[in-house]
């Protein structure tokens, strides 16, 4: 019996040689051609568009309350050109008991150097009540790794005196039109400015945490927090001016863009 079992066994393994050797050939290698086939030649493209275009967006129109009434703040942005090459205007200001405490506008010119950031340069007016001041404006905007948007920014007065503010978000899609917008942004000045009220090294402090809903893309309420705070010789000035040095309010607004 056990003859039989190798002597079956010894006979498929012969057969199965035999037809292998008989079938279908193995896979012949790949030719010249084919290969050029399966990877053609990627030819060069322009990877920037050079038509001029524009835009203007609206990021704050928003009112808060923190134990008074009427506080309003807007925060908008236009530019108008190239991907490379852009003139940009900023505006922003806030209102509050009925006077205007700020208002800034920017004007400038921006290059796109890196993939994701851009270099800014022009120049910065404050319009301030009887104390209106103008500044050279430098500084980079783009989005840094896991689409985190960056402003960072140096100011420098014609007596020396200077000023720089870093701002960073972050846009959380929660659904396809919910988006949740935290948002941190701080100043440091040169030398102290006593006209002003701020003293020198880290100035202020803003967070805020905003949750908006994009009705179409160009157009989304919000409701959401800011919290701010002012820190060393502001804060003792601030606080010589009778004003509150950190406070936290709730706001609603209007975020659109064209």
């Amino acid at each position: 019996m056990t003859r039989l079992l190798v002597a079956a066994v010894l006979l498929l393994g012969v057969s199965g040689r035999a037809w292998a050797q008989a079938g279908e050939p193995a896979v012949p290698p790949l030719t010249d051609a084919e290969r050029e086939a399966a990877f053609p030649d990627v030819h060069p493209h322009h990877a920037r568009d050079e038509a001029v275009h524009a835009m203007l967006l609206v990021d704050q129109l928003e009112w808060q309350t923190a134990g008074r009434a009427g506080d309003v703040s807007l925060d908008t942005t236009a530019w108008i050109g190239t991907d490379r090459h852009r003139f940009w205007f900023r505006g922003e200001g806030d209102r509050a008991a009925g006077h205007v405490e700020q208002a800034q506008l920017q004007f400038l010119y921006g290059r796109a150097m890196w993939r994701w950031f851009n270099l800014m340069a022009g120049i910065r007016q404050d319009v301030r009540p009887g104390a209106p001041r103008t500044a050279g404006a430098i500084g980079v905007h783009g989005t840094a790794p896991y689409f985190l948007h960056l402003e960072a920014s140096l100011f420098a007065e014609p007596n020396g005196r200077t000023h720089v503010r870093v701002e960073t978000e972050y846009e959380l899609l929660l659904t396809n039109r919910l988006v949740l917008q935290p948002l941190i942004e701080f100043e440091v000045y040169g030398r102290s400015d006593p006209a002003q009220g701020l003293g020198r090294g880290l100035s202020t402090a803003d967070a805020g945490l905003r949750l908006r809903y994009e009705i179409r893309r160009e157009l989304a309420p919000y409701i959401g927090v800011a919290w701010h705070r002012a820190f060393f010789g502001t804060a003792d000035r601030t606080a010589g001016q009778g004003r509150r040095t950190r406070g936290v309010a709730l706001a609603a607004g209007l975020r659109f863009w064209l």
